[in-house]
């Protein structure tokens, strides 16, 4: 483990720790709100080394563009290409000091990081660009553990409400929510299982919105029984054509999955060195 990364995870454990009591109890009512249980830390980090995983943040150029009516996004994990400090940040947040918090935290025990980064890694969104309301799907790569916690950390300062952008939480039926606003060096936890619905809206100005994402997994299910789906889309409650489609799509993709359990798609991990 490289110094940096070490330094980062003590921060983020200190951090956790420090609010650990606010964070639970935030985590334990939010479900009363939309039915999905979470919390968020602001000022996780210290400003200057939030700062500075800003600016070195890759440029869309560098990244992988992801454009469907599902959503519109750059991703990458492809740390071997950018500063160092962006693998640090994103694999501190899979140490198993900071693991612990989050379990304490949430009540949710035998957590395991994703050093793969299926579905983890850096993203950026720009004007125009959206996430539609959808469920994770419920496992990792080989199947054998459930995803069970999003930890999303934005890195995007003076980030306002009024920019889009925000992960939105949504109830069972995907018509009311709750809005997170991606401010800068804020960290959210939010719970996934088969009814964890959530979004992030259209973004409408001339702005960068930067995420590190990281996912936890673990050998229990989160609902006490066994389950599968893939990610599945829904639309927004006005968009009452593009939920049809989500709806037969998720189907189609679902019934791949069963027949084929690898997929038929190149799956993107992350199969370079931790520092």
């Amino acid at each position: 483990m490289s110094e940096k990364l070490e330094y980062l995870s003590e921060m983020i454990a200190n951090s956790l720790e420090k609010n650990k009591d606010i964070l639970k109890k935030k985590f334990n009512e939010s479900k009363n709100e939309v039915g999905v249980r979470y919390c968020f830390l602001d000022n996780l980090l210290a400003e200057t080394v939030a700062m500075e995983i800003f600016n070195l943040f890759p440029e869309q150029k560098q990244m992988r563009k992801m454009s469907s009516f599902r959503e519109k996004k750059y991703t990458s994990k492809n740390f071997d290409l950018f500063s160092p400090i962006l693998s640090d940040i994103t694999f501190a947040i899979q140490e198993p000091n900071v693991i612990s918090k989050v379990e304490e935290i949430t009540g949710i025990k035998n957590q395991i990081a994703d050093s793969s980064l299926y579905a983890g890694g850096l993203s950026l969104m720009e004007k125009g660009n959206f996430l539609n309301p959808h469920i994770d799907n419920s496992h990792e790569q080989s199947r054998k553990f459930y995803r069970t916690l999003n930890l999303l950390y934005y890195v995007t300062p003076d980030w306002q409400l009024e920019n889009g952008g925000n992960l939105e939480l949504w109830d069972l039926k995907v018509e009311k929510n709750v809005t997170i606003v991606s401010r800068f060096n804020r960290l959210v936890i939010m719970e996934t299982n088969p009814w964890s619905w959530h979004s992030v809206s259209p973004i409408v100005v001339n702005q960068k919105r930067l995420c590190v994402s990281n996912y936890y997994f673990s050998p229990d299910s989160p609902i006490g029984k066994s389950y599968f789906n893939v990610t599945s889309f829904n639309a927004r409650p006005n968009q009452k054509i593009r939920r049809v489609y989500s709806f037969l799509d998720s189907k189609v993709r679902n019934m791949i999955r069963y027949v084929v359990p690898k997929g038929i798609g190149k799956v993107d991990v992350y199969k370079g060195k931790i520092n």
